[in-house]
């Protein structure tokens, strides 16, 4: 019973640790004892031992006047898991959960250049095979939701470059082949967060996709669903973009503070 007790406070104490890293972490300038013990919801004397114990530990500076604020092992903590951080490992478990729900295909790519290259793909289940979307595929930025994905995060001279040099080549008729309307395509997927292909690459299949970020707000990767276009789903936009912004929190992208 004596130990089983022990566990069970050492398991309040980490807790509560994570509760005060979060309160320090939304705070924009460092923030006092009472501040920090009342946004984790705990007593200032247990939350005074607890930022002692951290300071101790380089995990939180105490600076003069009594306010506190992240201290510099965590970035050294952070350099350290971010250099072994793969997005593939990462995004998996959240893929397998968005292909429960949708028993269509996932799949997660990243930019190279002027491409867009499929790094992880769950099964469609269904009898469906796009050589396009095959690990280690690649298709012009503009012709895929996942690759308007990573032109909507850049300026309009950089998506004006893009042109230029890929000349907007088109596969199907519904392709965007003109400046023009891939710019009004690409204002409508900042708005919304949420990026489609209607038959743009392959006459018959649909994808809708959102953004994947990293801890400094920069669009790192991208999350689409693809079926053909009888059992597209439009409930799949908020799905898609809930599950793009676990994994972007668990890569450490913080919305509230990267709006600083």
């Amino acid at each position: 019973m004596a130990e089983l007790a022990a566990e069970k406070s050492s398991i309040q104490v980490i807790g509560r640790m994570s509760d005060l890293l979060d309160a320090l972490a939304a705070m924009p300038t460092p923030a006092s004892l009472k501040a920090l013990a009342a946004r984790a919801k705990l007593h200032p004397s247990t939350a005074h031992r607890i930022l002692a114990a951290l300071a101790s530990a380089r995990l939180v500076e105490r600076h003069e006047g009594g306010t506190y604020a992240l201290g510099i092992r965590l970035l050294e903590l952070g350099a350290v898991v971010k250099a072994n951080l793969s997005i593939r490992d990462v995004a998996r478990p959240f893929m397998e959960k968005l292909h429960g729900l949708t028993g269509e295909a996932i799949n997660l790519g990243l930019r190279d250049g002027d491409e867009i290259i499929y790094i992880e793909r769950t099964s469609g289940g269904r009898s469906l095979v796009r050589v396009v979307y095959l690990v280690g595929g690649r298709a012009p930025l503009h012709l895929t939701s996942l690759g308007k994905l990573f032109l909507a995060a850049d300026s309009s001279e950089e998506v004006a470059d893009y042109a230029r040099r890929t000349g907007l080549p088109g596969k199907t008729p519904h392709s965007l082949t003109s400046l023009a309307a891939l710019e009004r395509e690409l204002d409508w997927i900042r708005r919304h967060e949420v990026a489609f292909d209607n038959e743009e690459a392959e006459i018959g299949l649909r994808c809708v996709a959102a953004a994947i970020r990293d801890e400094e707000g920069k669009v790192v990767a991208g999350l689409s669903v693809s079926a053909p276009c009888e059992r597209h789903d439009a409930q799949w936009a908020p799905q898609i973009r809930s599950c793009a912004a676990e994994i972007s929190q668990a890569l450490g992208y913080r919305p509230a503070l990267n709006r600083r």
